[in-house]
């Protein structure tokens, strides 16, 4: 445990599905003693952000209620990581109910359009970058300028994937738009330490959460294998004999936004079980 983010605000977003690494960050911090802000979509918007791949309005005041009844300190706000005045709001949001915005974590992305190469259309292409990259420098942006305004520092934290180091077949998208976030976060780690705000990346392996869960069934079809064999495969190459668990990430969240990581910046940080090493 963390005593010293007792009070502090954090902001998450796309933590609003159940199951996802957004709800289990938001859990924890609140554990630790934060108050939680959870944002996400709110309800499905076009035809690539459908009902079941968004935290709708009621799923995220469902988690927000039980961290509550659980002792902690939490809001939820609708918030699209596209549009820039939303993004703003919902950092202003923080600051109006809980007094300050010290921990913001851009985890909100799309890993469900998956095709090869050649059949991806541009709006598919678009939209993951623009969930999965704009998003986070809307995010670091709006962030950054309440916490150079409070002059305190402050924490931000972006949600990579082992996608962030390797490359996968299917995933061009979604891969480059991970490896963009690790030259967005070195840059802003060099240009936001003057203001003792540190910015790094957690590269997680495979978690079945909900999107999880959806990639294994397609990744398994794609390579011709049934789902027990694809599971097996994947605990064979991991040093550590099983895929991530939500806890695993939420923990390396935890101790990014703790004293013990002060000294740690521009970091974009494998949490595999030893599959990805680089």
């Amino acid at each position: 445990m963390y005593p010293e983010l007792q009070g502090r605000v954090a902001l998450i977003t796309g933590a609003g599905r159940r199951e996802g690494l957004g709800e289990a960050m938001a859990r924890r911090l609140a554990e630790e003693g934060c108050k939680v802000v959870i944002t996400d979509v709110g309800a499905a918007k076009g035809e690539y952000m459908p009902e079941s791949a968004v935290g709708t309005g009621s799923e995220m005041q469902s988690i927000v209620d039980e961290i509550i009844t659980a002792g902690g300190d939490a809001a939820a706000f609708n918030c699209d990581v596209l549009n820039p005045a939303e993004v703003a709001a919902a950092a202003n949001f923080a600051v109006e109910t809980f007094g300050s915005l010290d921990i913001w974590v851009n985890n909100a992305g799309i890993g469900y359009l998956m095709k090869p190469i050649v059949e991806m259309s541009i709006d598919e292409w678009d939209t993951v970058l623009g969930v999965n990259l704009r998003g986070v420098f809307l995010g670091i942006q709006a962030a950054a300028r309440i916490m150079i305004e409070q002059g305190r520092g402050g924490r931000i934290i972006n949600i990579g994937s082992q996608a962030s180091k390797s490359g996968f077949g299917h995933a061009s998208a979604y891969t480059s738009s991970k490896h963009g976030i690790v030259g967005l976060t070195r840059v802003a780690a060099m240009e936001l330490g003057e203001h003792g705000i540190t910015v790094n990346t957690i590269c997680p392996n495979h978690v079945t959460t909900g999107l999880g869960a959806w990639q294994n069934s397609h990744f398994s079809g794609v390579t011709g294998r049934d789902m027990n064999q694809y599971m097996a495969d994947m605990r064979a190459r991991i040093p550590l004999g099983r895929p991530g668990l939500q806890e695993d990430i939420a923990k390396a969240c935890a101790f990014l936004c703790s004293d013990q990581a002060t000294y740690m910046t521009a970091e974009n940080m494998n949490v595999s079980g030893g599959e990805e090493y680089h």
